[in-house]
Protein backbone atom coordinates (compact mmCIF):
# COMPACT_ATOMS: atom_id res chain seq x y z
CA UNK A 1 0.00 0.00 0.00
CA UNK A 2 1.25 3.45 -0.93
CA UNK A 3 2.12 5.51 2.15
CA UNK A 4 0.36 8.79 2.82
CA UNK A 5 2.56 11.89 2.79
CA UNK A 6 3.40 13.60 6.08
CA UNK A 7 5.12 16.95 6.55
CA UNK A 8 7.23 17.52 9.65
CA UNK A 9 8.28 21.18 9.83
CA UNK A 10 10.54 22.82 12.38
CA UNK A 11 10.76 26.58 12.94
CA UNK A 12 13.47 28.36 14.86
CA UNK A 13 13.92 31.45 16.98
CA UNK A 14 14.32 34.08 14.27
CA UNK A 15 10.93 33.15 12.80
CA UNK A 16 9.30 32.92 16.22
CA UNK A 17 10.69 36.31 17.30
CA UNK A 18 9.37 38.05 14.16
CA UNK A 19 5.62 38.47 14.68
CA UNK A 20 4.92 39.17 11.01
CA UNK A 21 7.08 36.29 9.74
CA UNK A 22 5.51 33.87 12.23
CA UNK A 23 1.97 34.87 11.25
CA UNK A 24 2.82 34.43 7.56
CA UNK A 25 4.38 31.02 8.19
CA UNK A 26 1.39 29.82 10.25
CA UNK A 27 -1.01 30.85 7.50
CA UNK A 28 1.01 29.00 4.85
CA UNK A 29 1.56 25.96 7.08
CA UNK A 30 -2.19 25.76 7.73
CA UNK A 31 -2.84 25.53 3.99
CA UNK A 32 -0.62 22.46 3.56
CA UNK A 33 -2.94 19.58 2.69
CA UNK A 34 -2.82 16.28 4.51
CA UNK A 35 -1.33 15.37 7.90
CA UNK A 36 1.37 17.62 9.29
CA UNK A 37 3.39 18.16 12.44
CA UNK A 38 5.08 21.33 13.65
CA UNK A 39 8.11 21.45 15.95
CA UNK A 40 9.38 24.72 17.35
CA UNK A 41 12.31 26.01 19.32
CA UNK A 42 12.32 29.23 21.26
CA UNK A 43 15.91 29.62 22.36
CA UNK A 44 16.05 33.34 21.66
CA UNK A 45 12.92 33.96 23.73
CA UNK A 46 14.37 31.88 26.56
CA UNK A 47 17.65 33.78 26.39
CA UNK A 48 15.82 37.12 26.53
CA UNK A 49 13.82 36.04 29.57
CA UNK A 50 16.93 34.65 31.27
CA UNK A 51 18.69 37.98 30.73
CA UNK A 52 15.78 39.87 32.30
CA UNK A 53 15.87 37.53 35.28
CA UNK A 54 19.64 37.81 35.62
CA UNK A 55 20.26 34.16 34.74
CA UNK A 56 23.37 33.42 32.66
CA UNK A 57 22.97 31.60 29.34
CA UNK A 58 25.86 29.42 28.18
CA UNK A 59 26.17 27.83 24.71
CA UNK A 60 28.76 25.31 23.45
CA UNK A 61 28.88 24.39 19.74
CA UNK A 62 25.37 25.71 19.22
CA UNK A 63 23.89 23.77 22.14
CA UNK A 64 22.51 25.28 25.35
CA UNK A 65 23.88 24.36 28.77
CA UNK A 66 20.76 23.91 30.89
CA UNK A 67 21.11 24.59 34.61
CA UNK A 68 18.16 24.06 36.95
CA UNK A 69 17.34 27.78 36.68
CA UNK A 70 17.62 27.70 32.91
CA UNK A 71 15.39 24.61 32.74
CA UNK A 72 12.59 26.48 34.51
CA UNK A 73 12.94 29.34 32.03
CA UNK A 74 12.98 26.92 29.07
CA UNK A 75 9.80 25.20 30.26
CA UNK A 76 7.99 28.50 30.87
CA UNK A 77 9.03 29.87 27.50
CA UNK A 78 8.83 26.84 25.20
CA UNK A 79 5.84 25.00 26.65
CA UNK A 80 4.01 28.15 27.72
CA UNK A 81 4.30 31.41 25.84
CA UNK A 82 5.77 30.21 22.54
CA UNK A 83 3.78 26.99 22.20
CA UNK A 84 0.42 28.52 23.02
CA UNK A 85 1.07 31.56 20.83
CA UNK A 86 1.66 29.21 17.89
CA UNK A 87 -1.28 26.93 18.70
CA UNK A 88 -3.69 29.86 18.94
CA UNK A 89 -2.25 31.34 15.75
CA UNK A 90 -2.85 28.10 13.85
CA UNK A 91 -6.40 27.92 15.18
CA UNK A 92 -6.94 31.36 13.66
CA UNK A 93 -6.26 29.80 10.27
CA UNK A 94 -8.57 26.83 11.01
CA UNK A 95 -5.70 24.41 11.60
CA UNK A 96 -6.80 22.30 14.57
CA UNK A 97 -3.54 22.33 16.52
CA UNK A 98 -2.64 20.65 19.81
CA UNK A 99 0.36 21.91 21.80
CA UNK A 100 2.54 19.21 23.34
CA UNK A 101 5.66 18.60 25.38
CA UNK A 102 7.20 15.16 25.31
CA UNK A 103 5.51 14.43 28.66
CA UNK A 104 1.99 14.96 27.29
CA UNK A 105 0.48 11.58 26.43
CA UNK A 106 4.02 10.22 26.96
CA UNK A 107 4.85 11.04 23.34
CA UNK A 108 8.63 11.62 23.67
CA UNK A 109 10.71 9.77 26.23
CA UNK A 110 14.25 10.98 26.90
CA UNK A 111 17.18 10.37 29.22
CA UNK A 112 19.58 12.87 30.72
CA UNK A 113 22.61 13.35 28.52
CA UNK A 114 25.57 11.61 30.19
CA UNK A 115 28.46 13.79 31.29
CA UNK A 116 31.52 13.21 29.13
CA UNK A 117 33.71 16.15 28.14
CA UNK A 118 30.85 18.60 28.76
CA UNK A 119 28.08 18.64 31.36
CA UNK A 120 25.02 19.92 29.49
CA UNK A 121 22.90 19.93 32.64
CA UNK A 122 19.20 19.14 32.28
CA UNK A 123 19.40 18.25 28.60
CA UNK A 124 17.61 15.14 27.40
CA UNK A 125 18.50 12.81 24.54
CA UNK A 126 15.50 11.20 22.87
CA UNK A 127 15.05 7.52 23.65
CA UNK A 128 11.63 6.82 22.13
CA UNK A 129 8.90 8.56 20.16
CA UNK A 130 5.38 7.20 20.64
CA UNK A 131 4.37 7.09 16.99
CA UNK A 132 1.08 5.26 17.71
CA UNK A 133 -0.23 8.13 19.84
CA UNK A 134 0.97 10.75 17.37
CA UNK A 135 -0.70 8.87 14.52
CA UNK A 136 -3.93 8.76 16.54
CA UNK A 137 -3.86 12.57 16.73
CA UNK A 138 -3.18 12.83 13.00
CA UNK A 139 -5.99 10.38 12.19
CA UNK A 140 -8.37 12.70 14.05
CA UNK A 141 -7.32 15.65 11.91
CA UNK A 142 -5.29 17.17 14.75
CA UNK A 143 -1.96 18.86 14.04
CA UNK A 144 0.51 18.24 16.89
CA UNK A 145 2.72 21.21 17.78
CA UNK A 146 5.76 20.07 19.75
CA UNK A 147 7.97 22.31 21.84
CA UNK A 148 11.54 21.35 22.76
CA UNK A 149 10.73 19.79 26.14
CA UNK A 150 10.87 16.04 26.85
CA UNK A 151 10.65 13.84 29.97
CA UNK A 152 12.09 10.67 31.50
CA UNK A 153 8.85 9.06 32.82
CA UNK A 154 10.11 9.67 36.37
CA UNK A 155 8.89 13.24 36.73
CA UNK A 156 11.93 14.98 35.28
CA UNK A 157 11.54 17.36 32.34
CA UNK A 158 14.43 18.09 29.98
CA UNK A 159 15.45 20.71 27.49
CA UNK A 160 15.97 18.91 24.17
CA UNK A 161 17.25 20.34 20.91
CA UNK A 162 14.24 21.12 18.69
CA UNK A 163 16.09 20.08 15.52
CA UNK A 164 16.70 16.70 17.15
CA UNK A 165 13.05 16.36 18.16
CA UNK A 166 11.97 17.09 14.58
CA UNK A 167 14.42 14.52 13.25
CA UNK A 168 13.35 11.87 15.77
CA UNK A 169 9.64 12.44 15.14
CA UNK A 170 10.12 12.34 11.37
CA UNK A 171 12.14 9.13 11.69
CA UNK A 172 9.57 7.45 13.95
CA UNK A 173 6.67 8.35 11.67
CA UNK A 174 8.46 7.09 8.55
CA UNK A 175 7.20 3.57 9.17
CA UNK A 176 3.62 4.78 8.64
CA UNK A 177 4.09 7.71 6.25
CA UNK A 178 6.23 9.03 3.43
CA UNK A 179 7.83 11.79 5.50
CA UNK A 180 9.31 15.08 4.35
CA UNK A 181 11.29 16.98 6.97
CA UNK A 182 11.57 20.74 6.54
CA UNK A 183 13.85 22.91 8.67
CA UNK A 184 12.57 26.46 8.27
CA UNK A 185 14.68 29.45 9.23
CA UNK A 186 15.33 33.02 8.11
CA UNK A 187 17.90 32.21 5.38
CA UNK A 188 17.27 30.59 1.99
CA UNK A 189 19.32 27.53 2.92
CA UNK A 190 22.86 26.60 3.93
CA UNK A 191 25.15 29.35 2.63
CA UNK A 192 28.60 29.07 1.05
CA UNK A 193 29.31 32.63 2.22
CA UNK A 194 27.41 33.95 5.24
CA UNK A 195 27.82 37.49 3.88
CA UNK A 196 26.09 36.54 0.61
CA UNK A 197 22.49 35.58 1.32
CA UNK A 198 22.08 34.16 -2.20
CA UNK A 199 25.08 31.78 -1.98
CA UNK A 200 22.83 28.82 -1.22
CA UNK A 201 24.40 25.36 -1.41
CA UNK A 202 21.55 23.58 -3.16
CA UNK A 203 22.61 20.00 -2.45
CA UNK A 204 24.63 18.53 0.42
CA UNK A 205 25.49 14.86 0.82
CA UNK A 206 27.69 13.30 3.50
CA UNK A 207 30.86 13.84 1.49
CA UNK A 208 30.02 17.51 0.86
CA UNK A 209 29.10 17.94 4.53
CA UNK A 210 32.52 16.71 5.64
CA UNK A 211 34.20 19.03 3.15
CA UNK A 212 32.20 22.07 4.31
CA UNK A 213 32.79 21.26 7.96
CA UNK A 214 36.55 20.90 7.47
CA UNK A 215 36.57 24.27 5.72
CA UNK A 216 34.64 25.86 8.63
CA UNK A 217 31.86 26.88 6.24
CA UNK A 218 29.47 24.91 8.43
CA UNK A 219 29.94 25.70 12.12
CA UNK A 220 28.19 26.50 15.40
CA UNK A 221 24.42 25.87 15.38
CA UNK A 222 24.43 24.59 11.80
CA UNK A 223 26.54 21.57 12.84
CA UNK A 224 23.89 19.81 14.95
CA UNK A 225 21.18 20.84 12.47
CA UNK A 226 22.88 19.04 9.59
CA UNK A 227 23.73 16.04 11.72
CA UNK A 228 20.03 15.73 12.53
CA UNK A 229 19.24 15.93 8.81
CA UNK A 230 21.50 13.00 8.02
CA UNK A 231 20.25 11.02 11.03
CA UNK A 232 16.71 11.36 9.65
CA UNK A 233 17.74 10.25 6.17
CA UNK A 234 19.52 7.22 7.62
CA UNK A 235 16.26 6.30 9.40
CA UNK A 236 14.16 6.28 6.19
CA UNK A 237 12.85 9.84 6.09
CA UNK A 238 12.15 10.45 2.39
CA UNK A 239 13.23 14.06 1.97
CA UNK A 240 15.01 16.67 4.07
CA UNK A 241 15.13 20.37 3.18
CA UNK A 242 16.59 23.48 4.80
CA UNK A 243 15.00 26.67 3.53
CA UNK A 244 13.23 29.88 4.43
CA UNK A 245 9.50 30.15 5.03
CA UNK A 246 8.67 30.68 1.35
CA UNK A 247 9.54 27.03 0.65
CA UNK A 248 6.41 25.77 2.40
CA UNK A 249 4.16 27.30 -0.26
CA UNK A 250 6.57 27.13 -3.22
CA UNK A 251 8.89 24.12 -3.30
CA UNK A 252 10.69 25.60 -6.31
CA UNK A 253 12.27 28.42 -4.33
CA UNK A 254 16.02 28.20 -3.89
CA UNK A 255 16.87 25.98 -0.91
CA UNK A 256 19.18 23.25 0.37
CA UNK A 257 18.27 19.58 -0.10
CA UNK A 258 20.08 16.90 1.89
CA UNK A 259 20.88 13.34 0.78
CA UNK A 260 23.13 10.51 1.89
Amino acid sequence: MKKQKLLVAKIGGNIIEDEKALASFMEDFSKVEGPKILVHGGGKSATHLASKLGVKTEMIDGRRITSAENLNIVIMTYAGLVNKTIVSGLQKYTCNALGLTGADANVILAEKRPVQCIDYGYVGDVVKVNRVTIKAFLDQGITPVFCAVTHDANGQLFNTNADTIASEIASAMSSDYKVSLFYCFELKGVLEDIEDKDSVIEHIDLEKYTELRNADIIADGMLPKLQNCFDALQKNVSKVHIANAEFIKDNNTKHTTLSL
